[in-house]
């Protein structure tokens, strides 16, 4: 938190110039903050923590149509409770396509597309995927990839759904079916993320399985399927691909995710002379070796802005007051 300085000094002597002001002047302080800020300025004293819990203060670090977010089912007695709400857990929107929350420290949006909100080549082949449920998915339905050599999924999101003046990451959700897949091992995967129409693009390669570059040839277990894998192959396909690729991690709740790149809203979108308009559009696809894959679940695409000095990790709620 920026330190609030009130007629110079030190921040001690500003704290307490700041607890003789009225409250409601104390609240519009608060206002130019964040969530997060309105939280440790609180502890200062009893009428700062008032003020800083205050409906003018919350209601600020709400989304504008968040009424319509909160189940009618529940009944806040508080902006800042609703903001909890939203924090702590996501909710449902576009029938059930997409999930909403609020990234707690900083209010600000992120989404997760569900797979039924995504363009899936063949997803609507049951030779070659399948819809089912799964009971730790936010979503009814999860594509479940029984056998495909042309992997390809791609999806976009409306730059005035996110937050501006924020860097926005992209992760794919994954997770293995039945404990092992099969035709990920060492095999990169061209990911892009960009805004629709634009030539800014970034392109980076994936894997969807880590890659132990220490282990032998021959048939082995790469903790999914027994297949045979040799460090010339494995070489190879790196070497093809400029030898750099991200590599998915264990999430904590129990899904993994890879990231596909990244990309930063302006105050118009693209850039700041745009609306809101503009699209960001992302992909995965591996579409050149015709090396099977199959028996991988997908949740969705999850996109959420980027903490500084590192990646927000996807841990479970805590359902606490502090941020």
């Amino acid at each position: 938190m920026e330190q609030i300085q009130v007629s110079g000094g030190s921040s001690r002597n500003g704290a307490a110039l700041l607890d003789t002001l009225p409250e409601d002047c104390i609240s519009m302080v608060i206002y130019h903050t964040s969530p997060r800020d309105a939280c440790v300025v609180a502890s200062v004293s009893k009428t700062v923590k008032s003020a800083a819990e205050s409906d003018l203060v919350w209601e600020k670090f709400l989304p504008p149509d968040y009424s319509s977010l909160v189940p009618r089912s529940l009944d806040f007695s508080s902006k800042k409770k609703i903001y909890l709400s939203l924090a702590d857990d996501s909710v449902l929107i576009d029938d059930g396509k997409k999930s909403f929350w609020l990234e707690k420290g900083s209010g600000k949006r992120c989404y997760m597309l569900s797979a039924m909100d995504l363009k899936i080549t063949w997803s609507d082949c049951p030779v070659y995927w399948q819809w089912n449920t799964v009971p730790d998915s936010k979503f009814k339905r999860v594509a479940e990839l029984r056998d495909v050599c042309w992997f390809e999924i791609r999806g976009k999101i409306s730059c005035g759904m996110l937050s501006k003046g924020t860097h926005y990451s992209v992760y794919l959700v994954f997770k293995r079916a039945g404990g092992r897949s099969y035709g990920f091992e060492d095999t990169p995967m061209e990911a892009r993320v960009g805004f629709v129409g634009k030539d800014a693009a970034s392109k980076k390669f994936v894997v969807l399985e880590p890659i132990d570059m220490d282990q032998p040839s021959g048939y082995r277990y790469t903790s999914v399927s027994l297949t045979w894998v040799s460090r010339e192959d494995r070489t190879r396909r790196l070497r093809e691909v400029g030898g750099n690729v991200e590599e998915p991690k264990v999430r904590g709740d129990g899904w993994s995710e890879v990231k596909l790149g990244k990309v930063y809203i302006h105050d118009g979108g693209y850039d700041d002379d745009d609306d809101d308009g503009d699209e960001i559009e992302f992909s995965i696809m591996e579409t050149q070796n015709g090396q099977w894959k199959s028996a991988m679940i997908f949740q969705g695409v999850e996109i959420r802005p980027m903490k500084e000095g590192g990646e927000m990790v996807i841990t479970k709620g805590s359902n606490s007051d502090n941020i």
